[in-house]
């Protein structure tokens, strides 16, 4: 069973904001007190926070999946629902948070220091909060949104100043045990450390921290062995200790070629250039200071081996220090040394000017209406796609069940201007217009539904804009209904002007009384 994990992948979700309440306030003597709904509650963030107490990332291994909890709906008498909980997940000092795609979102490093992995949703609006002079009583109240959700990568990445790095069973978790009051599993086989080990050393005043990972051997780029896939825990350190073992029985190896090996592997390594240090910059691990540990010098082939191989590493530049994990000899020297690169290193930090980035300010836009519209084509048919913050937030906290929402979702578009760029884009009556990305709403556009359902007079939680929908003509059949309207008065007309012509055309009321007594006359001479 794995009891150290370093790399996770983890899905989180905010939690979702509560709905808006539809209240009216009923009292004695009160029927109609005005609208009381309250509005919901936000949703709960999901927060990465650097614990000292957590050293691994075992538990997000075996619970991927982490989620806020959601806001309380809105209540009547003004009540406000409750906001979800903020759930605060605890991740080692050195974590780097990075999508799936390798982008770095977040370098989480010193004790304390927090990253919003998933936002909550918002609460909706109550319709005490959506009344207004026009809209005194709105029957309806606007829904939650639902958090925001994503599928993050931690990696860990060990705080440490100084990196062990050599072949396996070369006696780097030795020289740990020696140098400080960490405690790694020993053995005589290759392979014993399976993690990362830290080690906190004094030396003098100065008190750093080193660090070793699983053995390195030839091909480790390629992926044999196990060190490769842990030399991300060094990419932090100050300076590099390369430890050689003087003491192996293997015949074909020997400290100079253990050495040219490592240095190989190194290089090949890629270190992680998108993101920078407390120094804003990333230098590649073999361009950091280093020092050669000649081990296991107590044994007397690894005293002769050391006395023979030391010359030619301080030719090549190297400092060169002859220790004994065992018998102690050399640490003192050794633990000197490291503290003048780590003193050396932290000083260089402090005295540094901060290399802050210039702050680019990007005003929006005089003309920027907030929002865009997307012409494309399905079933060879035009579509036009309304992408924004705006229409498509206003879009979730619509309830659709409700006709007085969908009036107040049209005022609010209406308002923005997304009708009058429909009409600059080309749309036409009938066209499909969809609100978002491919979970959008979908509606066939009729530009009849005009601005200001606060000015008619309709029961609350209705809108006759809406609730006429389906029997409104279109505009091919009011087209139809002017030509007949013309063609019955043009009809009327010509029926008139031959009247006039006959002769029984008369301006004056007395005129036309007298020429219908006439003719009842005629008709009653008839009769007889």
């Amino acid at each position: 069973m794995a009891s150290f994990v370093d790399r996770v992948v983890l899905h989180v979700s905010g939690g979702t904001g509560g709905h808006g309440c539809v209240s009216v306030k009923r009292e004695k003597f009160k029927p109609l007190g005005g609208p009381d709904g309250g509005n919901g509650g936000n949703g709960g963030d999901v927060i990465l926070r650097v614990s000292a107490q957590t050293t691994t990332l075992l538990d997000y291994h075996h619970a991927p999946h982490r989620h806020a909890t959601n806001g309380g709906p809105g209540m009547g008498d003004w009540r406000g629902g409750k906001n979800g909980e903020t759930l605060i997940l605890p991740v080692p000092d050195g974590t780097v948070v990075k999508t799936k795609d390798g982008e770095v979102l977040a370098d989480l490093v010193g004790e304390g220091t927090e990253y919003i992995a998933a936002a909550g949703g918002q609460g909706g609006l109550g319709n005490a909060s959506l009344s207004s002079q026009k809209r005194r009583a709105p029957g309806f109240a606007l829904l939650g949104i639902e958090g925001e959700s994503s599928d993050i990568v931690l990696e860990l990445k060990s705080i440490a100043d100084i990196a062990l790095v050599g072949f396996p069973s070369a006696g780097k978790s030795s020289l740990i045990a020696a140098m400080s009051a960490a405690r790694p599993k020993i053995a005589d086989y290759p392979f014993t450390t399976l993690i990362p080990n830290l080690g906190v050393v004094q030396a003098g005043e100065v008190r750093f921290t080193i660090a070793d990972v699983p053995g390195l051997i030839e091909g480790a780029s390629d992926g044999k062995g196990l060190g490769h896939n842990f030399l991300r825990h060094v990419e932090r350190c100050a300076a590099l200790v390369h430890v050689l073992d003087c003491g192996t029985l293997e015949s074909d190896r020997d400290p100079l070629s253990d050495l040219a090996i490592i240095e190989a592997e190194l290089d090949k390594y890629a270190v992680d250039m998108s993101y920078a240090g407390v120094d804003g910059e990333v230098v590649p691990l073999n361009e950091r200071p280093k020092l050669v540990v000649l081990n296991k010098v107590d044994l007397p082939d690894g005293k002769d081996m050391a006395e023979f191989v030391r010359p030619d590493l301080e030719a090549r530049g190297y400092r060169v220090f002859e220790v004994s994990a065992t018998s102690h000899e050399g640490l003192r020297q050794l633990g000197f040394a490291m503290a003048e690169i780590v003193k050396a290193a932290r000083d260089a930090v402090a005295t540094a000017p901060p290399k802050v980035a210039p702050p680019v300010l990007r005003p929006r836009a005089v003309n920027e209406s907030g929002f865009k519209i997307r012409r494309e084509e399905k079933n060879l048919e035009p579509l036009f796609r309304v992408l924004g913050e705006k229409p498509v937030r206003w879009v979730k906290q619509t309830d659709f069940t409700n006709e007085e929402a969908i009036g107040y979702l049209a005022d609010r578009l209406a308002k923005l201007g997304v009708e009058t760029e429909l009409f600059k884009v080309g749309a036409k009556p009938g066209d499909t217009v969809v609100i978002g990305e491919d979970d959008g709403v979908v509606f066939d556009w009729e530009p009849t539904m005009m601005a200001g359902a606060e000015l008619l007079a309709t029961p609350r939680g209705t809108d006759i804009r809406v609730a006429d929908i389906g029997d409104r003509p279109t505009r091919s059949q009011k087209r139809e209904e002017q030509v007949e309207r013309r063609e019955a008065k043009a009809a009327a007309r010509a029926e008139l002007e031959a009247e006039r012509k006959a002769g029984i055309w008369t301006e004056s009321v007395s005129g036309r009384r007298a020429q219908a007594v006439k003719e009842s006359n005629l008709d009653a001479g008839d009769d007889d």
